[in-house]
């Protein structure tokens, strides 16, 4: 690189580093700082020169640089007063990365150098710190824009026929061997016609990738051998997670995301990004200074108002991004527009949603965020989806987000783990959530397809674990066990973990096939957890947050073959029978000649439920008639054809228990569909009024006999 440079005032927009085709455009947002230079660095990691930005339009500094090209590293340095009883932490010995980088090249490297303080110094973070972190820390990237995205749009699958399917970019294909290795555990491996194979196949029109924005490895675990693997500690909100790149760290990380994003895309796959905009990577007072805290840390981050050395946490990580900042919300807009816009992603879970719509304690649900992305007409029109809790006070949000947005349904997993484990008392609770939980959505016009209904996450215990143990066990951890959620929902049957006794297995394997039918038959739109259809254990880790290794990545070899056969059927039933996925809200309301109901719910005598049942202690067992409202298609001759009527047959008890089928009106005779318990126990049809054996612990699907009338 060259040691003399052309240097221009530039533009003060856009913001971040961009190649012009003749140059590099460097422009920062600092609105306390007294002074910024520009270091760039050459690939051996050495700093060839500084520059000052000397133009400053308001908050923004800014030049233009015709020597620097794509590819190239650099940072900045701040000038300006240390006083962090203030809020005030500039070092200028401290390099900074861009907070609007395209991408980040390099390791973090825990030396003293990295705090903006001396380590040692009695005082600790009200002390300064004269040692030089250039050398210790990643840089940023000047990235080449340009990519011929071949024609590439927006999949806009529409929620009534998304399947989302929660996926760690390493742990999907690390262990995939039918994957070349140099690709295992990469964007490629997720673009690799192997996965994209798997993922079509299986049904899946969605994937949520958990976090790919850039983010740092905890100096504490590292110490322990471990690393964050999950990857909720971001540093830059507008780069691709360089470790996750077979190609390179100079710019082909952006590339190779694109080129993931595209290959998705021809499959009719979506990308969902899980985000996190709540808070940084770098801490509390005692944190690394990295970014944000040395460019502007009045700026970008929530400081205790009376005593502004301290940090504001509602996430549990040390800090909050301030949100009530108009340049911290339009850092968060530029970020996700240009995931939209430059990477073609597709939607967005955003990590701790409520923290986002703080004002000054209180969860606003009519905050400055959701206000501006609902006028937005780039973000508006894309998958929102929040985490609706935070760590604060009230930070338990479900179902108070805005119109336009859908939610994890924390209270869905938790009834259904309740409903099958056999609690007494859960079936209004049950048919709230089946329904797409109407007490919770119905209100403002949003649909059922607010309700992200899920069984399991990233977060806790794998489907298998769920049924497989009755504590956790996070020793890997290196905390004693400690860690991790204390409570848990596993049916304490007296067994865990390997074992070769038939029978259990036998329960093991129905229950889990009872979560997953349970899931993908109930109205919203589900979540699989990956590799929960294949099996995957985590040998009881309920937080396998740090384990990068095979505690975490999916073991391919040891695929449960018939398990993901019969979640690949019940996905393909959903996706066939409009019935299944409902647009509109089940009523009970007559909706045909006939006296149909669109929803009837039936108790084992084949009477309709009544005050008595629906608040029975001891009831476990339920049936639920939907009428097949949806339009399926047109015949040969173009005449309508709707959708098949269905009974669904819950039995959550620990006995087998005898279900009369309701009278003829609802259909004169049914046939099996599906059952999770062992089918060769019933017959493939049914007549009316007949009585069927519904297994102990099990899920039974009927469909009605297409009668004239109906069709």
């Amino acid at each position: 690189m060259k040691q003399n440079y052309t240097i221009t005032p530039g533009k003060s927009y856009p913001l971040g580093a961009t190649w012009m085709g003749n140059g590099t455009n460097f422009s920062l947002f600092a609105e306390n700082a007294e002074k910024v230079e520009l270091c760039l660095f050459n690939n051996e990691n050495n700093e060839v020169t500084r520059l000052e930005l000397a133009d400053r339009d308001h908050q923004v500094f800014h030049c233009f640089i015709n020597e620097v090209a794509p590819g190239a590293l650099y940072g900045y340095r701040v000038y300006g007063p240390y006083v962090p009883e203030e809020g005030k932490r500039f070092n200028p010995n401290k390099l900074l990365l861009d907070p609007y980088a395209k991408a980040i090249s390099g390791d973090m490297n825990w030396s003293p150098s990295v705090f903006g303080y001396n380590l040692n110094d009695e005082e600790q973070d009200l002390s300064f710190s004269d040692l030089d972190s250039a050398s210790f820390v990643p840089k940023s990237v000047v990235v080449d824009p340009s990519y011929d995205w071949e024609g590439d749009v927006h999949p806009d699958i529409s929620y009534t026929q998304t399947l989302i399917y929660e996926l760690h970019v390493k742990g999907f294909s690390q262990l995939n061997q039918r994957i070349p290795e140099n690709l295992r555990g990469t964007y490629a491996g997720i673009a690799h016609p192997d996965s994209v194979r798997y993922l079509k196949s299986l049904g899946v029109t969605a994937v949520e990738l958990m976090p790919v924005h850039q983010f740092i490895q905890d100096g504490h675990l590292l110490e322990k051998g471990l690393s964050n693997y999950w990857g909720y500690n971001t540093i830059g909100f507008f780069a691709p997670h360089s470790g996750y790149s077979s190609s390179g760290s100079y710019g082909q990380q952006v590339k190779e995301f694109k080129d993931m994003v595209k290959a998705l895309h021809k499959s009719g796959i979506e990308v969902i990004l899980d985000v996190v905009y709540n808070h940084t990577a770098e801490g509390n007072q005692l944190g690394p200074t990295l970014c944000f805290k040395g460019i502007d840390n009045e700026s970008y981050y929530r400081l205790e108002q009376d005593n502004k050395r301290y940090y504001t946490d509602y996430t549990g990580t040390g800090n909050t991004l301030n949100t009530r900042m108009p340049a911290v919300l339009r850092f968060i807009m530029d970020s996700l527009r240009y995931w939209i816009n430059e990477m073609h992603v597709d939607g967005f879970r955003f990590d701790l949603a409520s923290t986002l719509a703080r004002g000054l304690h209180e969860v606003d649900r009519l905050g400055a965020f959701f206000d501006i992305i609902h006028q937005d007409p780039v973000i508006s029109q894309i998958k929102l989806i929040a985490e609706p809790w935070d760590v604060g006070e009230d930070g338990y949000q479900v179902g108070k987000f805005p119109a336009g947005w859908a939610e994890w349904n924390g209270k869905y997993r938790d009834i259904m783990r309740r409903f099958w484990k056999g609690d007494p008392g859960m079936l209004g609770e049950f048919a709230q959530r089946f329904m797409g939980s109407p007490d919770l959505y119905m209100q403002d016009y949003r649909r059922p397809t607010a309700s992200i209904n899920f069984i399991t996450a990233h977060d806790g215990f794998t489907l298998n674990d769920l049924v497989s143990y009755n504590k956790k066990h996070n020793e890997a951890n290196q905390d004693d066990n400690t860690d991790g959620e204390q409570h848990n929902d596993s049916w304490n049957c007296g067994w865990e973990g390997d074992t070769d006794d038939g029978a259990i297995n036998y329960l093991r394997n129905k229950h889990k096939r009872n979560f997953l039918a349970t899931l993908l038959l109930s109205q919203g739109v589900p979540m699989i957890c990956a590799g929960d259809e294949l099996g995957k254990t985590q040998k009881g880790n309920n937080n396998a947050y740090c384990q990068d290794n095979e505690i975490s990545w999916i073991n391919w070899a040891a695929m449960d073959d018939e398990l993901s056969k019969f979640a690949t059927k019940v996905i393909h039933l959903r996706m066939k029978h409009p019935s299944l996925r409902r647009k509109a809200w089940i009523t009970g309301d007559q909706i045909d000649s006939d006296g149909l109901l669109d929803i009837a719910w039936f108790s084992g005598d084949g009477e309709f439920m009544n005050e008595q049942t629906w608040n029975s202690e001891e009831l476990r067992c339920l049936g639920i008639f939907l009428h097949g409202e949806g339009i399926q298609g047109t015949d040969e001759e173009g005449a309508e054809i709707l959708d098949d009527h269905f009974l669904l047959i819950f039995n959550a008890d620990s006995f087998a228990s005898g279900f009369k089928l309701p009278e003829g009106k609802f259909s004169k005779s049914w046939t099996l569909v599906l059952a999770t318990g062992d089918d060769r126990n019933l017959k493939n049809r049914y007549e009316q009024e007949e009585l069927v054996n519904i297994e102990e612990r099990s899920l039974v699907i009927l469909k009605a006999e297409k009668l004239y009338n109906y069709y």
